[in-house]
């Protein structure tokens, strides 16, 4: 059974989104960086209780959510001219030298991250980190269309690992885990009594 998030928010946190029963939030860790990150989502998924980039926030205290494409709203690209900003994209062209002190990740599905990053020029001038193709036995929320693809969350623990180190990306790869088996509890694919 497929539930959607109410609009309302009925019945859920007003934090991650999941059911109250099935709150996430006690088990975020806080996980300082060097390293700030910006992301930009798409407004469609912004009420998504499976957006993975509201649970990246919730964790990294060095971390900020830009809407893009809220009707009404036009996007503002004067949020990425700070120097030294790079943009987690994997047709990004890949930088060089130091890490940067900023990171730019869009969050969306890969048709509209595509479409964002196309859409705004002052994205296509930074400078790029590329990923890794994260394994073939991850599990997901949402398939993705090429094996490639991952979730928002994923690829900034993959950033942050390559940015900083393994380490600091651990607790957000078991955040990453614990939020697929709480969103797939309430789609009763998991027993919720494990969580009551």
């Amino acid at each position: 059974m497929r539930s959607s998030t109410p609009e309302d928010l009925s019945g859920r946190c007003e934090r991650c989104y999941l059911p109250t029963a099935l709150c996430l939030c006690a088990e975020v860790p806080v996980i300082p960086t060097r390293t700030e990150l910006l992301i930009i989502r798409h407004n469609k998924e912004s009420q998504k209780s499976t957006n993975t980039a509201r649970i990246a926030a919730l964790a990294l205290p060095r971390c900020h959510i830009v809407s893009y494409g809220a009707p009404g709203a036009p996007f503002d690209p004067s949020v990425l001219d700070t120097p030294d900003t790079w943009l987690l994209f994997p047709d990004a062209p890949e930088a060089e030298g130091p890490p940067p002190k900023r990171l730019v990740v869009i969050d969306g599905s890969w048709a509209q991250a595509r479409r964002m990053v196309q859409r705004v020029p002052a994205l296509r001038r930074l400078p790029g980190l590329r990923l890794p193709p994260p394994a073939p036995d991850t599990r997901r929320l949402r398939k993705p269309p090429h094996p490639d693809g991952m979730s928002t969350l994923e690829a900034m623990a993959g950033a942050l690992a390559r940015l900083e180190g393994e380490d600091l990306a651990k607790p957000l790869l078991t955040l990453h885990e614990l939020m697929i088996e709480r969103v797939l509890a309430s789609r009763g694919r998991l027993g919720w009594e494990n969580y009551l």
